[in-house]
Protein backbone atom coordinates (compact mmCIF):
# COMPACT_ATOMS: atom_id res chain seq x y z
CA UNK A 1 0.00 0.00 0.00
CA UNK A 2 1.25 3.38 -0.94
CA UNK A 3 3.29 4.97 2.36
CA UNK A 4 1.85 8.48 2.00
CA UNK A 5 2.17 9.87 6.05
CA UNK A 6 5.13 10.60 6.26
CA UNK A 7 8.56 11.20 4.32
CA UNK A 8 10.33 7.90 3.25
CA UNK A 9 14.22 7.37 3.53
CA UNK A 10 16.20 6.65 0.66
CA UNK A 11 19.42 6.22 -0.12
CA UNK A 12 21.21 8.33 -2.96
CA UNK A 13 22.10 5.42 -4.69
CA UNK A 14 19.28 3.46 -4.60
CA UNK A 15 17.72 6.46 -5.45
CA UNK A 16 19.71 7.57 -8.50
CA UNK A 17 19.70 4.00 -9.76
CA UNK A 18 15.79 3.41 -9.88
CA UNK A 19 15.60 7.16 -11.82
CA UNK A 20 18.60 6.04 -14.14
CA UNK A 21 16.05 3.22 -14.98
CA UNK A 22 13.24 5.14 -15.25
CA UNK A 23 11.86 7.75 -17.70
CA UNK A 24 11.68 11.53 -16.65
CA UNK A 25 7.91 10.99 -15.63
CA UNK A 26 9.39 8.31 -13.08
CA UNK A 27 7.98 5.37 -15.66
CA UNK A 28 9.82 2.02 -15.83
CA UNK A 29 10.18 1.47 -19.35
CA UNK A 30 12.35 -1.16 -20.07
CA UNK A 31 13.58 -3.71 -22.22
CA UNK A 32 14.38 -6.91 -20.89
CA UNK A 33 17.28 -9.00 -23.12
CA UNK A 34 18.83 -11.04 -20.03
CA UNK A 35 17.68 -14.56 -22.30
CA UNK A 36 20.74 -16.71 -22.77
CA UNK A 37 20.38 -20.35 -22.62
CA UNK A 38 17.11 -20.42 -24.20
CA UNK A 39 17.79 -17.31 -26.50
CA UNK A 40 20.72 -19.43 -27.83
CA UNK A 41 18.62 -22.67 -28.57
CA UNK A 42 16.07 -20.48 -30.29
CA UNK A 43 18.67 -18.80 -32.54
CA UNK A 44 19.99 -22.32 -33.42
CA UNK A 45 16.59 -23.94 -34.51
CA UNK A 46 15.87 -20.68 -36.68
CA UNK A 47 19.51 -21.26 -38.65
CA UNK A 48 18.70 -24.88 -38.86
CA UNK A 49 21.89 -25.54 -36.52
CA UNK A 50 24.09 -24.44 -34.47
CA UNK A 51 24.04 -21.02 -32.79
CA UNK A 52 27.43 -19.19 -31.60
CA UNK A 53 28.23 -17.22 -28.21
CA UNK A 54 28.93 -14.69 -30.83
CA UNK A 55 25.73 -15.06 -32.56
CA UNK A 56 24.11 -14.76 -29.32
CA UNK A 57 26.26 -11.60 -28.32
CA UNK A 58 25.68 -10.36 -31.80
CA UNK A 59 21.65 -10.22 -31.58
CA UNK A 60 21.63 -8.97 -27.62
CA UNK A 61 23.75 -5.76 -29.43
CA UNK A 62 21.05 -4.92 -32.38
CA UNK A 63 18.04 -5.12 -30.34
CA UNK A 64 19.72 -3.06 -27.92
CA UNK A 65 21.04 -0.53 -30.25
CA UNK A 66 17.74 -0.38 -32.38
CA UNK A 67 15.10 -0.72 -29.34
CA UNK A 68 16.84 1.63 -26.65
CA UNK A 69 15.99 4.78 -28.32
CA UNK A 70 12.26 4.11 -27.08
CA UNK A 71 12.94 2.53 -23.78
CA UNK A 72 13.90 3.85 -20.48
CA UNK A 73 16.77 1.26 -19.68
CA UNK A 74 18.15 -2.26 -20.94
CA UNK A 75 18.06 -5.50 -18.70
CA UNK A 76 21.29 -7.13 -19.48
CA UNK A 77 23.21 -10.50 -18.47
CA UNK A 78 26.71 -10.48 -17.57
CA UNK A 79 27.83 -13.15 -19.93
CA UNK A 80 26.83 -12.13 -23.17
CA UNK A 81 25.79 -8.84 -23.43
CA UNK A 82 28.46 -6.61 -22.17
CA UNK A 83 29.23 -5.49 -25.46
CA UNK A 84 25.72 -4.88 -26.14
CA UNK A 85 25.16 -2.10 -23.28
CA UNK A 86 27.96 -0.03 -24.82
CA UNK A 87 25.34 -0.03 -28.00
CA UNK A 88 22.30 1.49 -25.73
CA UNK A 89 20.98 4.85 -26.11
CA UNK A 90 22.38 7.95 -23.87
CA UNK A 91 18.77 7.89 -22.28
CA UNK A 92 18.96 4.26 -21.56
CA UNK A 93 19.71 2.40 -18.06
CA UNK A 94 21.17 -0.55 -16.83
CA UNK A 95 19.94 -3.48 -15.14
CA UNK A 96 22.16 -6.68 -14.73
CA UNK A 97 21.15 -10.41 -13.92
CA UNK A 98 23.07 -11.47 -11.32
CA UNK A 99 21.83 -15.38 -11.28
CA UNK A 100 22.71 -18.10 -13.40
CA UNK A 101 20.06 -18.93 -15.63
CA UNK A 102 17.92 -21.82 -15.17
CA UNK A 103 18.02 -24.36 -12.06
CA UNK A 104 18.98 -28.08 -11.18
CA UNK A 105 16.32 -29.96 -12.20
CA UNK A 106 17.61 -32.72 -10.31
CA UNK A 107 17.51 -31.22 -7.45
CA UNK A 108 13.76 -30.45 -5.88
CA UNK A 109 12.70 -26.63 -5.39
CA UNK A 110 14.13 -25.03 -8.10
CA UNK A 111 16.71 -23.43 -6.22
CA UNK A 112 18.64 -20.18 -7.31
CA UNK A 113 22.29 -19.77 -7.92
CA UNK A 114 24.11 -16.92 -8.75
CA UNK A 115 27.20 -16.12 -11.19
CA UNK A 116 30.36 -17.66 -9.72
CA UNK A 117 32.56 -14.81 -10.95
CA UNK A 118 30.45 -11.72 -10.48
CA UNK A 119 30.04 -10.16 -7.32
CA UNK A 120 27.14 -6.68 -6.59
CA UNK A 121 30.20 -4.48 -7.06
CA UNK A 122 31.34 -6.13 -9.92
CA UNK A 123 28.02 -5.43 -12.15
CA UNK A 124 27.89 -2.08 -10.62
CA UNK A 125 31.76 -1.27 -12.01
CA UNK A 126 30.78 -3.34 -15.14
CA UNK A 127 27.96 -0.31 -15.65
CA UNK A 128 24.73 -1.42 -13.75
CA UNK A 129 22.75 1.12 -12.32
CA UNK A 130 20.37 -1.73 -10.67
CA UNK A 131 20.57 -5.18 -10.19
CA UNK A 132 18.35 -7.95 -10.82
CA UNK A 133 17.96 -11.78 -9.72
CA UNK A 134 15.55 -14.29 -10.95
CA UNK A 135 14.00 -16.64 -8.28
CA UNK A 136 11.43 -19.38 -8.46
CA UNK A 137 8.97 -19.27 -5.90
CA UNK A 138 5.79 -21.34 -4.66
CA UNK A 139 5.26 -19.84 -1.37
CA UNK A 140 3.38 -22.92 -0.49
CA UNK A 141 6.02 -25.55 -1.12
CA UNK A 142 8.24 -27.07 1.62
CA UNK A 143 9.27 -24.76 4.59
CA UNK A 144 12.95 -26.07 3.99
CA UNK A 145 13.05 -25.27 0.47
CA UNK A 146 11.81 -21.58 1.12
CA UNK A 147 13.76 -20.65 4.05
CA UNK A 148 16.73 -21.39 1.70
CA UNK A 149 15.21 -19.11 -0.82
CA UNK A 150 14.23 -16.28 1.82
CA UNK A 151 18.06 -16.86 2.96
CA UNK A 152 19.21 -16.40 -0.66
CA UNK A 153 17.20 -13.01 -1.05
CA UNK A 154 18.38 -11.59 2.44
CA UNK A 155 22.28 -11.93 1.79
CA UNK A 156 21.53 -10.17 -2.09
CA UNK A 157 19.81 -7.45 -0.53
CA UNK A 158 22.61 -6.88 1.93
CA UNK A 159 24.60 -7.23 -0.43
CA UNK A 160 22.89 -4.26 -3.03
CA UNK A 161 22.29 -2.20 0.37
CA UNK A 162 26.38 -2.30 0.80
CA UNK A 163 26.75 -1.21 -2.77
CA UNK A 164 24.23 1.34 -2.45
CA UNK A 165 22.47 -0.16 -5.28
CA UNK A 166 18.95 -0.72 -6.05
CA UNK A 167 17.91 -4.38 -5.63
CA UNK A 168 14.78 -5.63 -8.52
CA UNK A 169 13.18 -9.30 -7.69
CA UNK A 170 11.55 -11.12 -10.12
CA UNK A 171 9.66 -13.96 -8.82
CA UNK A 172 8.42 -16.44 -10.31
CA UNK A 173 5.37 -18.90 -9.19
CA UNK A 174 5.43 -22.48 -9.66
CA UNK A 175 3.56 -25.37 -8.48
CA UNK A 176 5.02 -29.00 -8.52
CA UNK A 177 2.06 -30.84 -7.95
CA UNK A 178 0.37 -29.03 -11.16
CA UNK A 179 3.26 -28.71 -13.37
CA UNK A 180 1.97 -26.83 -16.46
CA UNK A 181 1.63 -23.01 -15.99
CA UNK A 182 0.15 -22.18 -18.80
CA UNK A 183 -3.04 -24.86 -18.13
CA UNK A 184 -6.22 -23.35 -16.65
CA UNK A 185 -5.87 -25.18 -13.19
CA UNK A 186 -2.41 -23.40 -12.81
CA UNK A 187 -4.37 -20.54 -13.99
CA UNK A 188 -6.78 -20.50 -10.73
CA UNK A 189 -4.13 -20.42 -8.34
CA UNK A 190 -1.92 -18.20 -9.66
CA UNK A 191 -3.80 -15.23 -8.04
CA UNK A 192 -2.62 -16.56 -5.01
CA UNK A 193 0.59 -17.56 -5.39
CA UNK A 194 1.73 -14.14 -6.81
CA UNK A 195 -0.10 -11.94 -3.72
CA UNK A 196 1.41 -14.12 -1.12
CA UNK A 197 5.02 -13.60 -3.03
CA UNK A 198 4.83 -9.88 -3.73
CA UNK A 199 3.49 -9.58 0.60
CA UNK A 200 6.45 -11.92 1.44
CA UNK A 201 9.34 -10.09 -0.59
CA UNK A 202 8.08 -6.26 -0.01
CA UNK A 203 9.14 -7.31 3.58
CA UNK A 204 12.37 -5.03 3.86
CA UNK A 205 14.50 -7.68 5.81
CA UNK A 206 15.32 -8.83 2.23
CA UNK A 207 16.04 -5.01 0.95
CA UNK A 208 14.14 -5.55 -2.24
CA UNK A 209 13.50 -2.16 -3.82
CA UNK A 210 11.42 -2.58 -6.93
CA UNK A 211 9.09 -5.90 -7.31
CA UNK A 212 9.40 -7.43 -11.02
CA UNK A 213 6.39 -9.29 -11.36
CA UNK A 214 3.82 -11.42 -13.23
CA UNK A 215 0.71 -10.34 -13.19
CA UNK A 216 -1.76 -12.21 -11.42
CA UNK A 217 -3.87 -13.61 -13.87
CA UNK A 218 -2.98 -15.43 -16.84
CA UNK A 219 -4.93 -13.15 -19.16
CA UNK A 220 -5.74 -16.14 -21.82
CA UNK A 221 -8.01 -17.60 -19.32
CA UNK A 222 -10.15 -14.24 -18.58
CA UNK A 223 -14.15 -14.12 -19.95
CA UNK A 224 -14.09 -12.06 -23.38
CA UNK A 225 -10.50 -11.56 -23.65
CA UNK A 226 -8.79 -11.41 -26.67
CA UNK A 227 -6.58 -13.93 -25.79
CA UNK A 228 -9.21 -16.20 -24.51
CA UNK A 229 -10.14 -18.08 -28.05
CA UNK A 230 -11.83 -21.45 -26.74
CA UNK A 231 -14.16 -20.17 -24.02
CA UNK A 232 -12.17 -21.72 -21.12
CA UNK A 233 -12.60 -19.54 -18.92
CA UNK A 234 -10.98 -19.44 -14.77
CA UNK A 235 -11.85 -15.89 -14.17
CA UNK A 236 -14.61 -13.35 -15.07
CA UNK A 237 -13.32 -9.71 -16.29
CA UNK A 238 -14.27 -8.18 -12.78
CA UNK A 239 -12.57 -11.35 -11.30
CA UNK A 240 -9.39 -10.76 -12.80
CA UNK A 241 -9.08 -6.79 -11.89
CA UNK A 242 -10.08 -8.01 -8.38
CA UNK A 243 -7.08 -10.28 -8.51
CA UNK A 244 -4.99 -7.03 -9.82
CA UNK A 245 -6.09 -5.07 -7.09
CA UNK A 246 -5.75 -7.64 -3.81
CA UNK A 247 -2.32 -8.27 -5.14
CA UNK A 248 -0.95 -4.73 -5.60
CA UNK A 249 -2.45 -3.53 -2.38
CA UNK A 250 -0.22 -6.01 -0.26
CA UNK A 251 3.12 -4.61 -1.84
CA UNK A 252 5.12 -2.36 0.26
CA UNK A 253 7.49 -1.53 -2.57
CA UNK A 254 7.04 0.07 -5.53
CA UNK A 255 6.38 -2.92 -8.71
CA UNK A 256 6.45 -3.44 -12.44
CA UNK A 257 5.28 -6.50 -14.65
CA UNK A 258 6.98 -8.76 -16.75
CA UNK A 259 6.00 -9.88 -20.16
CA UNK A 260 6.82 -13.43 -19.29
CA UNK A 261 7.38 -14.19 -22.89
CA UNK A 262 3.38 -13.52 -24.17
CA UNK A 263 2.72 -11.83 -27.95
CA UNK A 264 3.09 -7.80 -27.52
CA UNK A 265 -0.68 -7.97 -28.32
CA UNK A 266 -1.43 -10.36 -25.34
CA UNK A 267 0.83 -8.42 -22.98
CA UNK A 268 -0.36 -4.87 -24.00
CA UNK A 269 -4.43 -6.26 -23.51
CA UNK A 270 -3.19 -7.40 -19.86
CA UNK A 271 -1.69 -4.16 -18.96
CA UNK A 272 -4.62 -2.31 -20.19
CA UNK A 273 -6.78 -4.94 -17.14
CA UNK A 274 -4.49 -3.69 -15.05
CA UNK A 275 -4.75 -0.19 -15.32
CA UNK A 276 -8.43 -0.64 -15.58
CA UNK A 277 -8.26 -2.00 -12.65
CA UNK A 278 -6.59 1.18 -10.87
CA UNK A 279 -3.29 -0.96 -10.22
CA UNK A 280 -0.56 1.35 -9.68
CA UNK A 281 2.01 -0.48 -11.67
CA UNK A 282 5.28 1.48 -12.01
CA UNK A 283 6.04 0.49 -15.54
CA UNK A 284 7.28 -3.08 -17.12
CA UNK A 285 10.03 -4.97 -18.30
CA UNK A 286 9.40 -6.24 -21.57
CA UNK A 287 11.55 -8.92 -23.12
CA UNK A 288 10.39 -11.34 -25.22
CA UNK A 289 7.04 -9.74 -26.81
CA UNK A 290 8.50 -6.84 -28.38
CA UNK A 291 11.65 -8.96 -30.17
CA UNK A 292 10.96 -12.80 -29.89
CA UNK A 293 9.21 -12.75 -33.31
CA UNK A 294 12.75 -11.48 -34.99
CA UNK A 295 14.49 -14.52 -34.32
CA UNK A 296 13.30 -16.47 -37.24
CA UNK A 297 14.89 -13.36 -39.34
CA UNK A 298 17.94 -13.56 -37.89
CA UNK A 299 18.42 -16.70 -38.50
CA UNK A 300 17.39 -16.75 -42.27
CA UNK A 301 19.26 -13.41 -43.16
CA UNK A 302 21.46 -12.43 -40.03
CA UNK A 303 22.22 -9.08 -38.62
CA UNK A 304 20.78 -6.89 -41.40
CA UNK A 305 17.20 -8.41 -41.53
CA UNK A 306 17.20 -8.58 -37.85
CA UNK A 307 17.93 -4.73 -37.90
CA UNK A 308 15.52 -4.36 -40.65
CA UNK A 309 12.87 -5.85 -38.70
CA UNK A 310 13.59 -4.93 -35.57
CA UNK A 311 13.71 -0.81 -36.89
CA UNK A 312 9.78 -1.51 -37.77
CA UNK A 313 8.28 -4.26 -36.27
CA UNK A 314 10.01 -4.07 -32.91
CA UNK A 315 9.63 -0.31 -32.65
CA UNK A 316 6.22 -0.13 -33.51
CA UNK A 317 5.62 -3.19 -31.02
CA UNK A 318 7.58 -1.25 -27.88
CA UNK A 319 6.41 2.39 -29.07
CA UNK A 320 2.78 0.65 -29.10
CA UNK A 321 3.24 -0.69 -25.41
CA UNK A 322 4.76 2.79 -24.57
CA UNK A 323 1.19 4.49 -25.45
CA UNK A 324 -0.43 1.83 -22.94
CA UNK A 325 1.80 2.94 -20.09
CA UNK A 326 1.46 6.80 -20.90
CA UNK A 327 -2.49 5.76 -19.74
CA UNK A 328 -2.05 3.38 -17.14
CA UNK A 329 1.47 2.89 -15.14
CA UNK A 330 2.32 5.65 -12.32
CA UNK A 331 5.46 6.72 -11.38
CA UNK A 332 7.68 4.62 -9.33
CA UNK A 333 7.66 7.78 -6.71
CA UNK A 334 3.80 8.04 -6.65
CA UNK A 335 3.77 4.53 -4.63
CA UNK A 336 5.66 6.54 -1.66
CA UNK A 337 3.35 9.49 -1.66
CA UNK A 338 5.05 11.58 -4.18
CA UNK A 339 8.78 12.68 -5.04
CA UNK A 340 8.90 15.30 -2.58
CA UNK A 341 7.64 12.66 0.21
CA UNK A 342 11.13 11.02 -0.64
CA UNK A 343 14.13 12.12 2.02
CA UNK A 344 17.13 11.02 -0.26
CA UNK A 345 19.62 10.41 2.61
CA UNK A 346 23.48 9.51 2.53
CA UNK A 347 24.32 5.63 2.30
CA UNK A 348 26.26 6.14 5.66
CA UNK A 349 22.79 7.84 7.31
Amino acid sequence: MAQTQSKVRMTRGKFDGINAVADEKGIIAAAAMDQRGSLKKAIAKAKGGESSDAELSEFKAIVTEVLTPHASAILMDPEYGLEAITHRAKNAGVLLAYEKTGYDVSVKGRLPDLLPEWSVRRLVEAGADAIKILLYYDPDDDQQVNTIKHAFIERIGAECRANDVPFFLEPICYSDEIGDDKSIEFARVKPDKVTKYMQEFSKPEYGVDVLKVEVPVNVRYVEGSAANHDGQVAYSREEAKEHFRNAAAVSTVPFIYLSAGVTDEIFRETLELAAEAGTPFAGVLCGRATWQDAIPEYGKGGADALRAWLGDRGVQNIEALNQVLAKGAKPWWDFYGGKDNIEVVDSNS
